[in-house]
């Protein structure tokens, strides 16, 4: 053969063998698995024992060296496993601080293969995953047979599985074996945020328990006997992908069954006695979700279907193969739709075995359609409301919630696995944006065409493992016409429903009913007190609503009682999305008009002593790569033009007269802040660098926050300050007496020194009474105060350094908590130093302290401090000064309405 020709043949036939080889591995596949059970149940150390035969049946085209294993129970069996690590970055901290008592682990494993002994690899970074290393390759068609005992002992529960008093919850409590399909092994730690991803397979469980529970559990009860105090239960099912039980001594068990097909199907509800008027209807909600979801999908294969409540304040659901688990319901419309909700992952999860953790939307979002077409049909009243508050709500909260985050640019595109998504935007976008997805599909296709094309999606992948490319095949041969730029929609953000042209309404106080339709101009009164304007009534307008717009304002006129002139505030701002990951740019001006103080004469008239401030800014908050950054970042300039009446003494050298004049004078301040802020779970902290400039000076300072979280609630907030003043003239006796109000002081601002008039005043300019107590938590943040001295110590034109330290109380030392209601009880204590404590022959030491206790109300906006313990420098003031009542005299106290903020609030939420 001439060796060209060879070549060639070659060629061919390597070509050949090359398509040969890819349509092989192109044919669909999957592994089978099936599973003999046995559990014991001890309720007394809440444990369980248990071995596992598993026959592993080799359907790929690969040869198998090694089988992967999820051995789930060991996410919880430390605070270094990926379930702490998220439930720490989506807000929670109750299993971080969890006592080792309520953690969880898995143990007593020794595997065999074929009756020989095998050796397994544990992960370092995830101690809920292994590899187990076969005696022997399994080649492709043949079955290896697994066995191993173990021991769970089970944690609280968390988050899906666990024991809750004396009821348990045991879920993903079994080694499991990762899948293995085309892509490989998707071996996967146990997240809450995220779920699952198994292999179809059959299963015989025999359970043992305490004679006096009743068990609930997927599958069908085969027998159950009892003998010697322990009651056995037999179950088996075929073609599922996961097993769960759950076992409670005080179930109420109702029974009864729907005929679906040629078939019936057995239902089950496991409530307790304290529910039986909420549950009442319970199996009538079973019975719609099966008969519904069989009509628009496809028939229910499993012949039962069971649903049990969990003993929890936590409000929600999980879903199993046939059997769900259903918490704290308000109402039987919610208890409805939960049902509906849960029993519908049978189909989308349980028959269509998508993987979960990767595309959380093709199951989540394809179930939330669903829901959300038979709550429309079955609740078509639900958002028409009628009290004054609902009224007043979103009337769809979710797509309300979903459009802020688009519009701040800080949601997600629809095609990202579970555990990349923000918590906030896992619900929004994988649930609720891929329902409107779906729904766009339908429109897209027309109702009956949708409804056979998900029917022929059914019956194609029921019992496999689709991938969105196989839905999108379906789509495309059910005359999906557009289905790539549709699909494409899944890896993009932003809004996917019509624009709608939106006219104005006036509402009265508020309104975030129909923001999808209206521009709302709210009406709201206003009232307002100080010390010299007395009460003050006026009206608030403002186009404030959820979602935000980019144009906002409000302005609030108000009459003042006391000084008898119109005040009021003002603000007008712009936002600006400059990037795509949530930077913004906000153009502003400000306005604000009250009385600072007043001045009584010799004939006792008060004169009153206005002030006005008006001042434009500009922010730029930086965007976050990451969605799920609690991260808060932003740099703002500003300007404030403040105009100030002050009282003037002078003399008629002609008439030898004293005359005291009110002239307007006007000051401008700049100033430059860099603001890092993480409103994280555990351990946040705060950095603010600012720089202020006025007439004759500057001032830099640093101030940090940082808050130790207790196990036991409450905590540690650290605050650490530093400030430099200069003088950019010259200082002399005039520049320093000017400057006065912004030098740095080691006790909280007064009012005459919150230069900027950022904070809330009763009594600005007071010096004796009850207003002159209130304070400003800034510099030295120091409780004690020197008013009456013409220098108060610790008032420095150099340098200071200060350190905070609030800590809260434990209830059980806390003597206010016997109180019926609770009364935020801390401990404060504050050290510093400043330039002239360090010079020769200072009068004080060079670094001073206070202490004492804080009570912190509503939610820290108001705080009241008791000085009891203080430098000799402040003790020898006090004796010397105060002469009476000098408990209550040293009492202080601060308003911080400026320190109200949506995100400390609801650290997830996405609006600044």
């Amino acid at each position: 053969m001439p060796s060209t020709l060879k070549k060639s043949l070659l060629i061919v036939f390597f070509y050949c063998s090359s398509w040969a080889g890819f349509a092989q591995r192109a044919a669909y596949w999957q592994q089978s698995v099936q599973y003999r059970l046995a559990v014991s149940l001890n309720d007394t150390t809440k444990s369980l024992d248990g071995t596992l035969t598993l026959e592993y049946t080799n359907q790929s085209p690969d040869t198998l060296t090694s089988i992967w294993f999820h051995l789930w129970p060991n996410a919880y069996k430390n605070d270094r496993t990926a379930f702490s690590d998220q439930l720490l970055e989506n807000g929670r901290t109750d299993f971080y601080f969890s006592p080792d008592a309520q953690k969880g682990y898995i143990n007593q494993l020794h595997f065999t293969v074929n009756e020989i002994k095998a050796v397994t690899i544990n992960q370092a970074q995830y101690p809920d995953i292994i590899e187990l290393l076969l005696p022997t390759p399994l080649l492709p068609g043949k079955t290896a047979t697994i066995n191993t005992p173990f021991h769970v002992q089970l944690p609280y529960n968390f988050s899906r599985g666990g024991y809750i008093n004396q009821s348990f919850q045991i879920t993903q409590w079994y080694p499991k074996p990762a899948v293995y399909d085309a892509k490989g092994w998707h071996a996967m730690p146990y997240l809450d945020q995220g779920e699952f991803y198994s292999e179809f397979g059959d299963y015989e469980v025999t359970i043992n328990v305490p004679k006096d529970y009743i068990v609930a559990a997927t599958g069908i009860k085969e027998n159950e006997s009892v003998a010697n105090g322990i009651k056995t239960i037999r179950y088996t099912q075929k073609m599922a992908h996961d097993f769960a039980w759950f076992a409670d001594k005080n179930f109420v068990v109702i029974t009864d069954s729907v005929e679906l097909g040629q078939k019936q199907v057995a239902l089950q509800v496991y409530h307790y006695p304290s529910k039986k008027d909420e549950w009442k209807n319970s199996i009538r909600y079973l019975k719609n979700a099966l008969t519904t979801k069989s009509q628009w999908l496809g028939t229910y294969p499993y012949a039962t279907a069971t649903v049990v409540e969990r003993p929890d304040k936590n409000g929600g659901g999980m879903e199993y193969p046939t059997i769900t688990l259903i918490s704290n319901p308000h109402n039987e419309k919610e208890l409805d739709l939960l049902i509906y909700h849960e029993i519908g992952h049978n189909w989308f999860y349980g028959i269509l075995g998508s993987n979960e953790r990767k595309y959380p939307w093709m199951d989540e979002g394809m179930n939330t359609y669903y829901d959300n077409r038979y709550e429309e049909a079955n609740y078509p009243t639900q958002n028409k409301q009628t009290n004054f508050i609902n009224k007043r709500l979103p009337a769809a909260p979710m797509a309300s919630m979903l459009e802020g985050v688009i519009r701040s640019q800080k949601d997600q595109a629809i095609d990202n696995e579970s555990a990349s998504f923000s918590a906030l935007n896992y619900g929004l976008i994988a649930y609720y944006k891929t329902g409107q997805w779906m729904r766009l599909l339908e429109r897209t296709l027309g109702l009956p065409q949708f409804d056979s094309a998900m029917q022929r999606y059914y019956q194609a992948w029921q019992f496999k493992h689709p991938y969105p490319q196989d839905f999108k095949n379906v789509m495309q041969s059910a005359g999906l016409q557009n289905a790539d730029s549709l699909f494409a929609l899944l890896n993009k953000k932003g809004s996917i429903q019509p624009t709608i042209t939106r006219s104005w309404k006036t509402v009265g106080i508020f309104s975030a009913h129909e923001t999808h339709r209206y521009h709302y101009l709210g009406i709201a009164p206003a009232i307002g007190y100080n010390l010299y304007d007395r009460w003050m009534a006026g009206v608030v307008l403002h186009n404030y609503t959820f979602p935000a717009d980019r144009f906002q304002f409000v302005l609030s006129p108000m009459y003042a009682t006391g000084s008898k002139q119109l005040n009021g505030v003002a603000n007008v701002s712009f936002r600006m999305y400059p990037g795509h990951n949530g930077q913004t740019f906000v153009p502003a001006i400000s306005y604000m008009h009250f009385t600072g103080g007043q001045f009584t004469d010799s004939t006792g008239r008060k004169n009153q002593l206005p002030f006005t401030k008006i001042s434009p800014s500009l922010t730029y908050r930086f965007g976050n790569k990451n969605p799920k950054s609690t991260l808060s970042t932003f740099v703002r300039w500003k300007t404030s033009i403040i105009q100030e009446t002050k009282v003037q003494f002078s003399r008629d050298t002609v008439l030898q007269t004293n005359l005291i004049q009110y002239p307007k004078k006007q000051r401008v301040l700049h100033q430059l802040q860099l603001s890092i802020e993480d409103f994280r779970a555990l351990y946040p902290y705060s950095a603010v660098f600012q720089a202020d400039k006025g007439k004759n000076f500057a001032r830099i300072q640093f101030t940090g926050n940082y808050f130790f979280n207790y196990p036991s609630k409450g905590g540690l907030s650290l605050r650490v300050f530093a400030g430099k003043f200069f003088y950019t003239g010259t200082k002399n006796y005039l520049t320093a007496y000017q400057t006065d109000p912004y030098h740095l002081n080691l006790s909280g601002a007064k009012g005459y020194e919150d230069f900027a008039y950022n904070n809330y005043f009763v009594g600005r300019n007071e010096y004796e009474g009850f207003a002159n107590q209130q304070i400003m938590i800034r510099d030295g943040g120091f409780k004690v105060r020197t008013d009456l001295l013409s220098q108060k110590i610790g008032k420095t034109d150099n340098w200071l350094a200060a350190v905070n330290l609030t800590s809260t109380i434990p209830a059980a030392f806390n003597p206010l908590a016997v109180l019926p209601i609770k009364l935020p009880l801390r401990l404060f204590f504050d050290i510093g130093t400043y330039a002239e404590a360090w010079k020769k022959n200072a009068n004080t030491g060079k670094f001073l302290y206070d202490g004492g206790i804080q009570l912190s109300l509503f939610k820290n906006i108001v705080n009241i401090y008791c000085p009891l313990v203080y430098s000799k420098v402040y003790k020898d003031y006090f004796s010397s000064t105060i002469t009476e009542k000098r408990f209550i005299k040293n009492i202080s106290f601060s308003i911080d309405l400026q320190n109200i903020r949506v995100q400390k609030i609801f650290p997830g939420i996405p609006f600044n």
